[in-house]
């Protein structure tokens, strides 16, 4: 058991592998042994014994389920009228009070009044939910569960740059006669906080020790200790605090967590399951209920980890976001308004995020190219720009993870990093118009806007006229390093991770990906375009080697193919392969016609290429894994009435009971039944 609480009620819990109590036991509430205090047929189920017989008459609130990664569990109230001497501290709990409660007879039967209570393990974390009051979403343990990775690898990037920063520091104290002593690991100090309540807190600044005197007399100047400050971490929106209570018991070097939401029932869930986590995650993690906008503001520059997950666009806090982060500190942002991102609303995208998106098959990465430019717009206001470290499309969103820092002279490079973007409505080739660019004169950068235009009006391919996207971020949206070390860590701890075989697919593609180019091509898509066979995708990319360029694959769609050939290049090898494979005879003049009535400049070479064939893939590990279960996507908003459709979302098993999402009562076990007196 991992611990105990003296306040609040007994709460059943049904798992798949057996049953378990949650309770927040009152002190001297039995003085009486009666039958009564004790329903044998409920308590002794879970193996547990009487419960007034453990020591100062307390429960264990909950044992280490041994569950899949996320398990729900349906919980019933016991009858709270046992403890009526006690209601301010079951409301202290989250409770309602013994005369708000649910009566249960004598024989472990609930009426229907009865409220249900869902107890969900992912990760070390546990937390209780009831119907759809506050909003949570399994599909996005794999989001959690890289952001637990991501989270580690900046701790420990972290600890490296301040170590370097310390010996730079040192070495000008001493002269550039003197050479640095190298970092002593024995004067680390500790990173977190003692796990147990009143445990001994590190201090948050760095600590330096005082001058020593030499063998001559002379002092000699202080040297810092090696130890950075424990990370400071916001979750903007918490909900549940699941996310939050995760980052306090998984990742170590975490010194303090705030949970901020400004819907009410959340922070009070919030605050429950704080406490249903133990002394430990309560001493790191703290729930405010506060609009995380004006939050923010009022906390600049005071936060090393900032993350961002709201439900739909995060764009209202970007302006913020950027502001409350520490300098080099970690932005992590999610946007699920994929519809908007992906070009079916292209003015509401604009109005949010400044871009115009195109619908291309390249889409998912275009959204990750747009929020990209959007936050760094946001940050060039403050003189800040932002470096990406890992930016992912998942399911049915997109993630990132960038660094911010503050320098007025970098942020002049900007426009650099900023493309325009246009594409043919005939066969969908698309073309780059940087916003500007770096001339350089006597080692000295200028900084102009990009020439142009880059292309004709006219598509060069099939003559039809180009549609104009963007400005979307045209740099690398990934950093080499960053991949590599998030991948080797989750791998060197992957039972720690509950989505770990998603999570390691996700990043094996990425790290195959050709960084310095943007967005991809879709083999089947061209080969719609001419109404042709495709080619398999290993002679496709040989062909591309073999013409003296380079290709990858994108972990953001599995036909994606990402290379620097341009676009003339790549139809001429769908030319080729069509002369070897024909095709009929297209009636009227459609963009297929009119490019395979030009002969190829380029005479494409199939022989197979190793080089150009992902490494992962022919070692069977795996980059694209199906969804674990069915109904795996989007969830309705918290607070949001439950109908048909939602339910459609959330599973067969699902029903509806007074707005809340509840399990049918064909799906409940017999012990459930039992329970609710059917």
């Amino acid at each position: 058991m991992c611990g105990f609480l003296d306040t609040g009620r007994v709460i059943g819990v049904r798992s798949r592998v057996g049953y378990y109590f949650i309770s927040y036991c009152l002190q001297g509430t039995a003085k009486k042994k009666t039958k009564n205090h004790h329903n044998p047929s409920l308590v002794d189920s879970s193996g547990f014994s009487r419960w007034w017989e453990l020591p100062s008459r307390r429960i264990p609130y909950i044992a280490r389920l041994p569950s899949p990664h996320v398990v729900s569990n349906t919980c019933y109230l016991l009858p709270p009228n046992f403890y009526k001497k006690r209601d301010k501290k079951l409301s202290e709990m989250g409770g309602e009070g013994t005369e708000n409660g649910s009566s249960v007879r004598t024989d472990g039967a609930a009426t229907d009044s009865a409220p249900k209570y869902s107890v969900l393990r992912e990760g070390e974390a546990d937390i209780l939910l009831h119907g759809n009051d506050v909003f949570y979403n399994k599909a996005q343990v794999v989001n959690r569960d890289i952001s637990v990775a991501v989270i580690r690898a900046f701790i420990a990037k972290r600890e490296e740059e301040h170590k370097a920063d310390v010996a730079k520091k040192s070495s000008r104290r001493k002269g550039p006669s003197q050479a640095p002593n190298p970092p002593d690991s024995t004067s680390e100090a500790p990173v977190s906080s003692s796990g147990e309540a009143g445990g001994e807190q590190v201090s948050d600044a760095t600590t330096s020790a005082g001058p020593k005197t030499n063998a001559n007399g002379s002092e000699e100047p202080a040297v810092e200790a090696t130890a950075a400050r424990p990370v400071r971490i916001l979750e903007a929106l918490a909900a549940s605090g699941l996310r939050a209570l995760r980052y306090a018991k998984e990742i170590d070097g975490v010194g303090s967590i705030v949970a901020t939401d400004n819907d009410k029932v959340a922070i009070e869930a919030c605050e429950r399951n704080i406490k249903l986590n133990g002394p430990a995650a309560a001493a790191k993690v703290e729930a405010k209920l506060a609009d995380a906008r004006v939050y923010m503001l009022t906390h600049e520059k005071e936060f090393d980890v900032v993350d961002l997950d709201p439900y739909g666009s995060p764009s209202i806090f970007l302006d913020s976001a950027v502001q409350t982060i520490a300098d080099g500190g970690l932005l992590l942002c999610t946007a699920t308004d994929m519809a908007v991102l992906c070009g079916n609303n292209g003015e509401v995208c604009y109005s949010k995020y400044g871009s115009y998106p195109l619908r291309g098959k390249y889409c998912h990465e275009m959204a990750l190219r747009i929020l990209l430019s959007c936050i760094e717009s946001h940050a060039n206001r403050y003189k800040r720009y932002i470096v990406p470290l890992i930016s992912l499309s998942v399911d049915f969103y997109v993630r990132v993870f960038v660094r911010v820092y503050t320098s007025a002279n970098i942020i002049k490079a900007t426009p650099s990093k900023l493309t325009y973007i246009y594409q043919c409505v005939g066969c969908d080739s698309y073309h780059f118009q940087p916003v500007g660019r770096i001339a350089y004169k006597n080692n000295s950068p200028r900084y102009m806007p990009a020439n142009g235009p880059s292309i004709l009006p006219e598509c060069k391919q099939c003559k039809k006229h180009f549609n104009m996207g963007g400005p979307m971020w045209a740099a690398p949206i990934h950093d080499a390093e960053w991949i590599s070390t998030t991948l080797n860590l989750a791998t060197s701890m992957k039972a720690r991770y509950p989505a770990f075989d998603k999570l390691h697919s996700i990043l094996t593609a990425v790290s195959e990906e050709l960084l310095d180019v943007p967005l991809y091509v879709n083999l089947h898509n061209m080969s719609a375009t001419l109404k042709c066979t495709p080619p398999a995708a290993a002679m496709f990319r040989s062909a591309v080697a073999n013409a003296g360029y380079r290709i990858s694959g994108s972990h953001a769609n599995p036909l994606g193919l990402k290379t620097d050939a341009p676009m003339d290049v790549l139809w001429d090898i769908m030319r080729c392969w069509v002369k070897t494979h024909p095709v009929k005879a297209q009636v009227g003049e459609t963009p297929g016609s009119v490019i395979l009535s030009k002969e190829p400049e380029l005479q494409a070479n199939f022989t197979k290429v190793n080089a150009a064939l992902s490494k992962a893939q022919s070692k069977g590990v795996a980059r694209f894994l199906p969804n674990p279960e069915e109904y795996w996507g989007p969830k309705p908003r918290a607070g949001r009435h439950i109908t048909e459709k939602h339910l459609a979302a959330l599973g067969p098993h699902v029903h509806q009971v007074a707005g809340n999402a509840h399990i049918r009562p064909d799906q409940m076990t017999s012990f459930e039944r039992r329970m609710v007196g059917d």
